[in-house]
């Protein structure tokens, strides 16, 4: 038995052979591993939390507005999301690389988001970050009026807009996140494809921007990297 491990470790090479595993960030029971950043609770304490487990999933209750975020903060991996619109469709995203809190309308932190607005899902909205993707000026607009702070031009559409499941089914999103890629599927469509992001490590969060949201899968699972030998 031992021979026959030696002779696997040589015939990988220099790529690790231990399969990568994904670890859920969702358990289906609490928020261990999140916190809440929302503005408007600091007010008014009486307002309702806008993030909760029920029936063992995560929902988002979109108000009041603000995100749930990583306490660990991540870098390489591939994230798979399963979500659907509980009710009427509406807005709501996954934000990777996230880090200072409120750069943007006082409520969003610095990161990348990969919307998942109602037939808008897999676009780019930066925050106090940046990504470039092919067809730059088509997909974002003139480039005199990019930016990634308020009154700029911060989004960048995706390639299609026809990738989601009609309301109630449950979507799949993966975001690959690799050095300062990122890529995204919808229900395995290739749906953006960024790189030379300004930033390639983060906490992920998720938002409560309206809309009631379910979260049946939010699984994290590392790239699995070359040795340096």
């Amino acid at each position: 038995m031992k021979t026959i491990f030696l002779s696997a470790a040589l015939i990988c090479g220099a790529t690790l052979c231990q399969a990568q595993k994904a670890r859920p960030l969702f358990n289906g029971k609490d928020l261990k591993g999140w916190h809440m950043d929302v503005p408007a609770l600091e007010k008014d304490s009486s307002l309702p939390i806008p993030f909760i487990v029920r029936n063992g999933l995560l929902v988002s209750l979109g108000k009041p507005q603000g995100h749930l975020i990583t306490d660990a903060q991540y870098d390489n991996y591939t994230l798979d999301v399963e979500y659907r619109f509980a009710g009427k469709p509406g807005n709501c995203g996954v934000l990777v690389f996230a880090s200072e809190p409120r750069v943007l309308y006082g409520m969003f932190p610095r990161s990348i988001e990969v919307q998942m607005m109602h037939k808008n899902a897999g676009d780019f909205w930066v925050i106090g970050e940046d990504i470039t993707v092919p067809d730059m000026e088509t997909r974002r607009g003139p480039k005199e009026k990019w930016g990634s702070v308020e009154g700029k031009e911060r989004r960048i559409r995706n390639l299609t807009d026809s990738s989601e499941k009609p309301l109630g089914e449950w979507n799949k999103m993966r975001i690959v996140c690799d050095g300062n890629k990122v890529k995204v599927w919808v229900n395995g469509d290739l749906v953006n494809d960024g790189y030379d992001a300004t930033v390639s490590k983060g906490q992920i969060a998720l938002q409560a921007e309206g809309a009631e949201v379910e979260f049946r899968k939010v699984a994290l699972t590392p790239l699995r990297r070359r040795s340096s030998q």
